[in-house]
């Protein structure tokens, strides 16, 4: 009988692969460069002009855009295979990183984020896609929380390296220097991705699986797992973009001390991950679902009462917790879907909730403040008469207690409806397939 290394243990029990090796040196490149400009952009936009309005604009857009672009990521994974379909998608955010670069006003930043600031929706539906393909099911869990795992490597370092650019050469040109940098690191992603990941061979579609890209391809406990999505989403998503604007701008900490807020929020979630992915393969998902979903209620409750760089560390702490079991939630759907329409699978899954949730977006900055609301509707030309209402409600305050709302409803409506799909199976060849 062979022995097996310690080293070639600690591969097999995290299902490290050649591609996903790869996979995840990708992960670091393209989110690093992503995380010093993204998490800024807010703050960007502020200084170029754009105000409130461009702001909810760039998330309702952050939005609508993961949405849109699930599907086409999906479809292309689908059709060009994963390797292909990532080359594809590197170019489009670089393209993006370009415009914002050669041009600096807000209607250009809006322009440009329609190509970058989706890049990890774009893909998502690929990278589910090679792990669904390279690992075994019963590691499927494990595979998805490494990639989580390491995602948050650059999300941790990217805003302190953006935070410490801004705190050199201004709000401006600092993230534009992140921009410059972000376009560098997406190029070496490109060339390292083409060489290393290897031609897949497709696994055909299963004879029963629809050939659609409808709600047909998902079953009934992937459809009650999305409408509790969606409403949880709502709740981390109405007040998100204005995150960065009520611990800068309103409670006066640096932009450095936020970007070490967002690295403890990393930090936590990147700590839960391989335990619970362990402890999900061995027990029951539901409890790691409703878990996550009760974290992202809380946030905004407790970052509402947050006024110190210190409370507001132990509601990023919170926020981090609320990755616990968002690696479960998505084993999940692709344990359910089709093999051969995993990619499309999933781009149905998130087109459909982005879609919704994108209101919730827009929504956060008409919840703000009124100047914002009555922006709107001067623009809308219609709802005049509710102006009273607005002027009346519209606040930070309000903007997080209706978030925590939608998060406990969505949070209820899981624990009430969604269904435990049970133990995974190991097969008696586990440590066979964890060779090959």
């Amino acid at each position: 009988m062979q022995t097996v290394k310690p080293r070639q243990r600690i591969a097999d029990f995290l299902g490290l692969k050649k591609n996903i090796v790869a996979l995840l040196a990708m992960v670091i490149l393209v989110g690093l460069g992503e995380k010093m400009a993204e998490r800024f952009l807010p703050l960007y936009l502020m200084a170029l002009g754009g105000g409130a309005f461009s702001i909810g604009l760039l998330n309702g857009l952050d939005n609508l855009l993961s949405a849109l672009y699930s599907f086409p990521g999906g479809y292309a994974s689908d059709k060009l295979g994963y390797k292909r379909a990532l080359l594809l998608f590197n170019l489009i955010a670089m393209a993006g990183y370009v415009v914002v670069i050669a041009v600096p006003n807000w209607q250009a930043v809006i322009l440009g984020a329609i190509l970058f600031v989706s890049w990890t929706a774009i893909s998502l539906p690929a990278t589910m896609d090679m792990v669904a393909t390279v690992l075994p099911k019963n590691k499927r869990t494990m595979g998805v929380s490494l990639h989580s795992f390491v995602r948050r490597i650059p999300m941790a370092l990217g805003p302190v390296i953006g935070g410490a650019l801004i705190g050199v050469f201004g709000e401006t040109q600092g993230v534009r220097l992140a921009f410059i940098l972000a376009f560098v690191l997406a190029g070496v992603s490109l060339i390292l991705q083409q060489r290393i990941i290897e031609d897949e061979k497709r696994i055909p579609a299963e004879k029963n699986s629809s050939t659609s890209y409808g709600l047909s391809l998902l079953n009934a406990p992937l459809r009650n797992l999305l409408v509790s999505d969606i409403l949880v989403r709502f709740c981390e998503q109405i007040p998100y973009a204005f995150v960065v604007i009520w611990c800068v701008s309103i409670n006066k900490i640096t932009p450095l001390q936020f970007g070490l807020l967002t690295t403890i929020e990393m930090i936590t979630a990147m700590l839960v991950y391989i335990p619970v992915a362990y402890l999900a393969d061995k027990s029951t998902k539901k409890p790691f679902v409703v878990t996550t979903f009760v974290f992202f209620t809380i946030f905004p409750l407790i970052l509402l009462v947050a006024q110190s760089f210190w409370v507001m560390a132990i509601a990023f702490v919170i926020r981090g917790l609320k990755e616990f079991g968002e690696p479960t939630r998505k084993a999940l759907i692709m344990d359910l879907a089709p093999d051969g329409r995993k990619a499309a699978t999933f781009g149905v899954y998130y087109l459909m909730r982005d879609i919704i949730v994108s209101i919730a977006a827009f929504g956060g900055a008409l919840l703000w403040d009124a100047s914002t609301a009555k922006l709107i509707i001067d623009t809308v030309g219609i709802g005049q008469a509710l102006m009273p209402f607005f002027n009346a409600i519209t606040s930070p305050a309000t903007n997080f207690l209706v978030a925590f709302g939608f998060g406990l409803i969505g949070t209820l409506y899981f624990a009430f409806f969604g269904q435990d799909l049970g133990r995974t199976a190991i097969p008696i060849t586990q440590t066979q397939s964890a060779k090959e």
